[in-house]
Order: C-alpha cells, then structure tokens, then sequence
C-alpha cells in the first residue's frame, strides 16, 4: 500500500490571486495525505482562482503510474474549503473506482464498450435561421493530451475524471478512438480514424 507519497512533484498555480507561503504548504499538505493504494502519485497540479463574488476555485490533477490521471475540482466561498472538497472528492472517487474494480475482475480483453455505427444526418433539419448571426463562444479553452491506452485502460481514465469522454490512442487497433459513458452505464467507443468513404 502506499502510505506515502515520497518526492511527489506537487505544483501549486494561482489564477487571479497569489500564492503565499501558507497556501502552497497547505496544498502540498492536503495532496501528500492521500494515501492511495492504487495507483501510485507520479506528479501533482493544484491550480486556485478567485472567480467572480469572491467563489473560489480549486482543481487538482494527478498523474499516476499506469498512464492514469485523476482530475477533480470544487467551488467553495473560501479557499482552503475547495481544496479540501476537492481532496475529498478524489479520495470518493478512489474508492468507488477501487469497489468497481475488485467486483468486476475483468480481464483485458472482457471490457463491456458498445462500438457504434456510423450515421450521417442531413444539415438541413438542424438549421435554425433565427440565430445565423450568433457568433460561438469558446467559454473555457483547454488544454488535452491524447494518450496511448487499452481500451480497459481508457475506462479506468473515464471512471477517474470529472470529463464525459476520453480520446485516446488504443494501443490494441492503433486507431484514435473516442470512449463515452451511456445513459444505461455501459461504454460507447467510436473510431475517429475511419476515413469518410468517397460516394
């Protein structure tokens, strides 16, 4: 088990506030004292904002052995309040995930992902000419890193993330694939790789 985390490379970025002494102690303190068992902390971000009427944002981000990463976030009125949620909200999903894990002992090959075919809808019923003029808006630009994964590996990264898809490299087809969780709590999976055949 892994009681603790030795030489963790713990960063602590802040956006919109600066980070004291006091508030980097507290971050690296409350990410030390995870004490996860599987998988083992390799790296740790921790980015704070103050976001508009003084809402603070807290989000955490391990990368873990076995190309997992967990991410969570909350927003709290105090600072150190979101760092503990956030905190807690790792540990839960750890523990779900951890649960999940040991009733199921699937093999690599058994992983219960539905592959879709593919449909291709006319544009002409999703037009809506009153708002032609209406300009997108990107309300939060991220960054995102297509890693090399089996598909089991894939929904260990989705069980683990606050995100609602994974795109990943499967390393068992060599094609980029996206992987999605279903209304019913299986797995969808499309290959992006597939050209577009020629009529």
């Amino acid at each position: 088990m892994q009681t603790a985390n030795v030489d963790l490379h713990i960063t602590v970025t802040g956006r919109h506030l600066e980070i004291t002494d006091a508030i980097r102690d507290y971050a690296r303190k409350k990410v030390d004292s995870l004490h996860l068992d599987y998988p083992k902390i390799i790296e740790a971000k921790v980015i704070l904002d103050v976001q508009t009427h003084n809402r603070h944002f807290a989000e955490i981000i391990l990368f873990c052995a076995n190309h997992i990463t967990i991410e969570c976030s909350s927003t709290c009125g105090d600072l150190y309040a979101a760092m503990d949620e956030t905190i807690s909200k790792i540990a839960r999903r750890m523990r779900k995930y951890k649960t999940r894990l040991l009733k199921s002992h699937r093999p690599r090959t058994n992983t219960s992902i539905r592959h879709l075919d593919e449909h291709v809808f006319a544009s002409e019923g999703f037009e809506d000419h009153e708002h032609d003029d209406v300009e997108p808006l990107i309300i939060h630009p991220e960054n995102y890193r297509i890693k090399p994964l089996y598909p089991d590996e894939a929904i260990t990264e989705l069980e683990l993330s606050e995100r609602h898809f994974v795109v990943f490299h499967n390393q068992k087809t060599h094609a980029l694939n996206l992987l999605f969780r279903r209304k019913d709590g299986d797995y969808g999976m499309i290959d992006l790789s597939q050209e577009e055949t020629p009529a």
